[in-house]
């Protein structure tokens, strides 16, 4: 199962049995595999500060998770081609995500614990808004080549009809540059083959005897030349169309043609170009983004902790993965085993039917130990 729980509860001797109990309960019952998750000891600073920080983390939260989920969505788009490899590009400083996160560790050297909380709740927005905006850029780029080549490849596909000629047709099959002549290319369904070369000729006025030819097929049908004169080619149109032989409208440009060819050619190259460095920039920012989210968990679980269970700072956070058939039972098991740090919260939980006057838990998650979930499986691209 791809989602944790990030709880802690204070550190005192009481409570370190109550880990204790919780560890062998569940191990026992194979409820959840449990590890702990260290902190190291941040800057308190004041309670007004921890309140209103409590907020912008929250949103700050919000905000990584989102960013992580796009970037990894878009190595999904990027690796079209391989989307079943997209998982293995998911990591966070070189290793697996469940990895980094059971053996989490901070970043010292990026997130200095002697600065106060709030400049480090700065420097870790300050980070993820630059990824976002840097991400919007590099995928604006890509999706405009990306589109422009998807645009030019349609034209490549289809029926007779509908697709381009500029792979087809070459010089040899018009006449050029005639005051007079002028070739033609008409779309003939394959039921249709013998009557056209019976009829052709015969359709208008001034048809060039023996100037047609097959120069492309599909399924439904072939692609004709014939060459007749300028003058009578509206009325050759209208009895063509009469016969349903289809006449496209197709006038040889070189130019034209080579400029279409060497445009599909260069988006083609620009986005095998753009396609490495830009998955490599992807795989980067998206271990820096993680990375950066999983330490706003973390001082929200320092943040929550001080609050909740007060001063001198001393609490233990220990990262759960669930069975995904013991959720309820664990959720259970936890909230018996730390019902003492908050007996009415606990008591509501235990019974939902329970009416205690002042006490609202139905907005949001609140449980008796401090607790953040980590879905992982919002990464899933498969």
């Amino acid at each position: 199962m791809s989602e944790f729980w990030l709880i802690s509860a204070p550190g005192d001797k009481t409570n370190l049995q109550a880990w204790e109990r919780m560890n062998t309960v569940t191990s026992k019952s194979n409820l959840s595999s449990n590890s702990k998750f260290h902190i190291p000891d941040l800057k308190v600073g004041t309670l007004d500060a921890l309140v209103g920080l409590s907020d912008e983390l929250g949103k700050l939260d919000s905000f990584a998770e989102s960013i992580i989920k796009k970037i990894a969505q878009y190595i999904g788009e990027v690796m079209e081609d391989s989307k079943d490899k997209v998982q293995e590009n998911l990591l966070a400083n070189g290793v697996d995500l469940i990895s980094y996160l059971t053996r989490f560790e901070w970043d010292m050297a990026k997130y200095p614990i002697k600065q106060p909380l709030k400049n480090i709740s700065e420097a870790l927005a300050k980070q993820v808004t630059q990824i976002e905006t840097d991400l919007k850029t590099r995928s604006a780029a890509y999706n405009n080549i990306k589109g422009n080549l998807q645009s030019l490849e349609k034209k490549t596909v289809g029926n007779l009809l509908t697709r381009t000629l500029a792979d087809i047709v070459h010089k040899d099959d018009f006449v050029l540059n005639s005051e007079y002549l002028i070739t033609l290319l008409v779309v003939v369904p394959k039921a249709s083959y013998i009557q056209w070369q019976k009829t052709y000729e015969s359709l208008s006025d001034m048809v060039v005897p023996r100037s047609t030819k097959m120069i492309a097929e599909d399924a439904e049908g072939g692609l004709f030349t014939v060459t007749l004169f300028r003058k009578v080619m509206d009325d050759f149109k209208a009895k063509a169309r009469e016969n349903r032989f289809m006449v496209r409208e197709f006038y040889f440009d070189e130019k034209e043609l080579k400029c279409e060819k060497e445009e599909l050619m260069k988006l083609a190259s620009d986005k095998k170009q753009q396609y490495g460095p830009l998955l490599r920039w992807l795989k980067v920012n998206f271990s820096e983004a993680f990375v950066a989210w999983i330490h706003v968990k973390a001082l929200r679980v320092f943040v929550e902790s001080v609050l909740r269970y007060g001063l001198p700072v001393n609490f233990q956070a220990m990262l759960l993965q669930p069975n995904r058939k013991s959720v309820k039972r664990l959720r259970d098991v936890l909230n018996v085993v730390f019902k003492h740090l908050d007996e009415v919260a606990a008591a509501s939980i235990m019974d939902p039917g329970m009416d205690i006057p002042g006490l609202q838990l139905s907005n949001q998650e609140y449980y008796p130990y401090v607790y953040f979930k980590i879905d992982l499986s919002l990464l899933d691209c498969s």
